[in-house]
């Protein structure tokens, strides 16, 4: 009997269920895998706006990753909002103790599409070290343009992108870019450059549209698929999301 495979995100709660761990379900649902959720914070938003952050403390994160590490054989992780990035690289290492080959593919929200700020943006020499030691950890990471220009401000995003990529896949989103506007860029880490266009123009702005590709992504992963595969099909489901209406929240086909 076909047996799906355990697929774990690590995210905040959105009770619109646009983003966040409810989102990252119902994706790894339609690809055809099983999602388990840890929660990371509880957050007070809809569709458009976001008016406060609860973050969840690491004891208790912790606890979440354990008992059901103890359950299942889970290889697949995809993580989102995390309170700060000492606080990432030590959820990493606690992953990486229970899996050392575990594959993780990291999200790194800073700010919500209504505009909140998720990450203490001070002290950056401090917070930028941090990033820099979890970057060595994780099989890909899945900035926007907004995002990739944040990580080293001390940094320029062309000098961003071939740092990260030399230490990590670097799949970087095009939906904000000022130009060319939904073409994605995959760096991979042994020094391959691919470019994935979008197709069809009927796509609708949606809420939480970041968390359904980077998750849609470590579903095919988990499925099989190399790489490459995976982000060029977790492109198109996520373009069915965005085409499947015409407001804020996608539609998932299961």
């Amino acid at each position: 009997m076909y047996s799906r495979p355990y697929v774990l995100t690590i995210a905040g709660f959105d009770p619109s269920s646009g983003a966040g761990l409810t989102t990252d379900i119902k994706t790894f649902e339609a690809l055809k895998c099983y999602g388990l959720a840890v929660c990371t914070a509880n957050t007070i938003q809809n569709d458009i706006e976001f008016t406060k952050c609860h973050w969840v403390d690491i004891e208790v994160i912790k606890n979440q990753i354990e008992i059901l590490f103890d359950r299942f054989d889970i290889e697949y992780v995809k993580i989102g909002i995390v309170q700060n990035w000492k606080m990432l690289n030590e959820i990493i290492d606690f992953l990486l103790e229970k899996n050392d080959s575990i594959k993780i593919v990291l999200d790194p929200i800073l700010k919500s599409t209504s505009g909140y700020d998720l990450k203490d943006s001070t002290h950056h020499s401090r917070l930028e070290s941090e990033f820099d030691k979890m970057l060595d950890k994780i099989y890909l990471l899945t900035p926007n343009y907004q995002e990739i220009e944040k990580l080293y401000t001390y940094k320029t995003v062309e000098e961003t992108i071939k740092y990260t990529s030399s230490k990590t896949n670097l799949f970087l989103k095009g939906g904000h870019r000022k130009e060319a506007i939904g073409k994605d860029e995959l760096f991979t880490k042994n020094g391959k450059y691919f470019v994935l266009n979008p197709k069809g123009q009927n796509n609708s702005e949606k809420h939480g549209s970041g968390c359904v590709l980077s998750s849609a992504i470590i579903g095919y992963l988990a499925l099989g698929f190399p790489l490459l595969k995976a982000c060029f099909r977790g492109k198109r489901y996520t373009e069915k999301v965005l085409c499947s209406n015409s407001g804020l929240l996608g539609y998932h086909k299961i």
